[in-house]
């Protein structure tokens, strides 16, 4: 086999080079990406509005405003598109969810303590019912499930906290 001069090597690496630049850009700049103020206002607005009934905020605001709409873009079609969609929805969730927590806080005098280690045992629950995918399913699928989990969980988490420090 004749070896291809250097001209041709180099015509080949040019002609492949940007777009697996273009997609390695478009894949990190979705795992890194942040929500947008309107991204993280819809899903304000909707848990406001359903802020006392949990199934509702679940029926209405979870994945609808952020994560399914990510899902559907082109870019995020892959497995790892996925899973970063889910992540982004849940990163504005857990916001909410530490606002939520920090303002109940506040409110408490002597059970601090008491809050502190629930939310504690919360964060194992979530990380042993959610990290479930990986150990058991083991395959493509196991990242964006883990994704929307820890989203959806953390989102029932965010109500719960809002609901009672309301009370």
């Amino acid at each position: 086999m004749m070896a291809r001069p250097a001209a041709q090597r180099w015509a080949v690496l040019i002609c492949l080079l940007p777009p697996l630049l273009g997609a390695a850009s478009a894949a990190g700049h979705a795992q890194n990406r942040k929500p947008t103020m309107k991204e993280i206002a819809a899903i304000r607005d909707c848990a406001k509005k359903h802020e006392t009934d949990l199934d509702e905020v679940e029926r209405k605001c979870l994945f609808n405003l952020v994560g399914t709409p990510c899902t559907e873009k082109p870019e995020s079609q892959s497995n790892v598109g996925t899973a970063d969609c889910y992540r982004l929805e849940g990163a504005i969730w857990d916001d909410l969810l530490n606002e939520n927590y920090k303002s109940l806080a506040a409110d408490l005098d002597e059970q601090k303590a008491k809050l502190r280690e629930m939310q504690r045992a919360w964060i194992a629950y979530r990380d042993s019912t959610c990290g479930f995918y990986y150990t058991k399913i083991q395959g493509t699928m196991a990242g964006p499930m883990t994704a929307a989990c820890t989203a959806r969980e953390t989102a029932r988490r965010a109500v719960l906290l809002k609901f009672f420090s309301g009370l």
